[in-house]
């Protein structure tokens, strides 16, 4: 992983998915059953992440950091995995409904702002039809004009070609 790694990203393993967050230089990773819903995963390291950018942010980009120097976060990644280790508990259900909610709200204020938009998107209709017909006009008119400079071209050395032809035909036909 590297600087250019997705920030949220879940990779399957047999029966295990491996999901991991990178955030402000530091990568949360959880290995979980199939089973185990994507989003309650990510929800706990979200908030492992959460805490231990308050409890240690500054310290993570110390270059003479000691083995084992974040060993007490242990007990706050302990008390977190037994809230969501149970998939059917309170806090669970309450946290995915809180985020189904804010999607929803979030929708629905997508779709106030597209009926209030409405006259704005009819008029872009009519912009858009009449960029379609003058693309169209300036169509026709820039074949017409290739036509015409291909005439210029090359329409006199056809014309002398088949003056040509015809002088050679009447010379070797009728005589």
């Amino acid at each position: 992983m590297n600087e250019n790694s997705e920030e949220k990203c879940s990779i399957e393993s047999g029966n295990y998915y491996f999901h991991y967050l990178i955030q402000n230089g530091v990568c949360y990773m959880t290995i979980c059953e199939r089973s185990y819903p994507r989003q309650f995963a990510f929800s706990y390291l979200e908030e492992l992440a959460k805490e231990f950018s308050m409890s240690y942010g500054n310290e993570v980009e110390k270059r003479n950091l000691r083995p084992y120097a974040f060993v007490k976060f242990d007990t706050f990644m302990q008390k977190t995995k037994k809230v969501y280790q149970n998939t059917r508990t309170q806090h669970n259900l309450d946290r995915l409904n809180t985020e189904l909610n804010e999607v929803a709200n979030i929708m629905t204020k997508n779709l106030e702002n597209v009926l209030w938009r409405g006259e704005g998107l009819e008029k872009m209709s009519s912009l858009s039809d009449q960029l379609r017909y003058e693309s169209q006009k300036y169509k026709k008119s820039a074949r017409d004009l290739n036509l015409q400079l291909l005439l210029r071209k090359y329409g006199p050395l056809v014309f002398i070609f088949v003056i040509f032809i015809l002088v050679l035909y009447w010379r070797f036909w009728w005589y």
